[in-house]
């Protein structure tokens, strides 16, 4: 009895440990990872870079006989060609847009400025001739009161708006200081792109060599799930855009609103932000014709805006666990929980680690590793 209570004690604290050990383990891999990201983010962009358009290098090399090295140039100067294509189009719409606005936007600005002083003139003046004559009817003492709890607002306002300006002035060298930062990394990414992609048949034979075959397999299984994830959250996240967009262009267009397609774009990019979206661009849109009057125009746009949040709201989920292969639920809750934990960020890494788990599952990772927890101990 008392030998089969120490074996089993034995057990526990060997499994113990072993626990222990891959916490540990998994701890040290996502800190080194995130040093190591620090220092060499251009080159795992790079990477990403080059596994995206290896199958297009391959077509060229091994369809057209053009050498590894020339194809790999020939991809990259076609992959750059078509973005500055599409950047410089879009480029040329908005500024024909702006334009149409800058010459627009003034006589709306008068206009509102009219209606703000024609509501002062009828709504707060009078409050305040109120407010003054009931003011001079209080008491020294409470006069005093009030002068000062206003004054104390009035120096709480300014220093927030001093901090504010301060910060803002401060942050400026910051922000220039990006511009070469990011066109440093560009560079390096581009040309590390280019040697990896030339090299990467021989690279593919190193880490073949280098790790061990059951390691290999788990590793494909996992490598290759994830890749068909990522390219599917990428393709719902366009999907999503463009019905955007699409929606947007159409309530536009029936409402007769000059320079649809501008907006539309505009506003199909601006709901890549996450929560946020064509928000930033309607709300305002229609208060302000409120505001001037055009109340057929913001009822319009009230609804194109809550067309536009129901069908993101609801196709979101679907396109995501179509394109990703999660179930629909399992989706939504990973888009809620991720934004309730780190915010909007949370929205693309809620669903982005619910991929990474079940990728993870289907290789049966978490299998091997409770096995080795367990140990083969009787």
């Amino acid at each position: 009895m008392l030998g089969g209570l120490i074996l089993l004690n034995a057990i526990y604290l060997q499994r113990t440990l072993r626990f222990l050990l891959v916490i540990g383990l998994v701890v040290l891999f996502f800190v080194c990872f995130f040093f190591v990201a620090k220092l060499t983010y251009p080159f795992l962009i790079a990477l990403g870079i080059a596994f995206l358009i290896n199958p297009l290098i391959n077509f060229f090399h091994h369809k057209w006989r053009i050498p590894r090295a020339l194809a790999v140039l020939l991809a990259l100067i076609l992959i750059f060609a078509i973005a500055a294509g599409l950047v410089t189009l879009l480029i040329a719409e908005i500024v024909s847009g702006t334009t149409y606005l800058a010459n627009v936007v003034p006589n709306h600005l008068e206009t509102l400025i009219t209606h703000i002083e024609q509501f002062f003139a009828a709504q707060i003046i009078p409050i305040y001739n109120q407010l003054t004559s009931l003011f001079n009817n209080l008491g020294t003492g409470q006069q005093d009161t009030i002068l000062a709890n206003i004054e104390s607002v009035g120096k709480n306002i300014g220093n927030t708006l001093g901090v504010f300006i301060q910060s803002f002035f401060e942050n400026i060298p910051t922000i220039i200081s990006w511009f070469p930062n990011a066109a440093t990394v560009i560079i390096f990414s581009l040309l590390a792109t280019f040697f990896i992609s030339k090299d990467w048949q021989r690279l593919t034979r190193i880490f073949n060599r280098l790790i061990p075959h059951r390691v290999k397999k788990s590793s494909l299984t996992v490598f290759n799930d994830l890749k068909k994830a990522l390219v599917g959250f990428l393709k719902a996240q366009a999907t999503l855009i463009s019905i955007s967009t699409v929606i947007i262009l159409i309530g536009l267009l029936i409402l007769q609103v000059d320079y649809a397609i501008t907006i539309a774009l505009i506003a199909g990019i601006v709901d890549i932000i996450p929560y946020l979206g064509t928000g930033l661009i309607f709300v305002p849109w229609i208060i302000y014709e409120a505001i001037a009057g055009e109340m057929s125009r913001a009822v319009g746009l009230g609804v194109l805006y809550t067309i536009v949040i129901v069908q993101r709201q609801v196709m979101e989920p679907k396109i995501l666990s179509s394109n990703i292969g999660l179930d629909p639920l399992a989706t939504l809750i990973a888009l809620f929980v991720g934004f309730k934990l780190i915010g909007f960020l949370g929205l693309i890494v809620g669903p982005v680690s619910l991929v990474i788990i079940t990728t993870l599952h289907k290789a049966n990772v978490f299998r091997d590793i409770w096995s080795y927890i367990k140990g083969t101990e009787a």
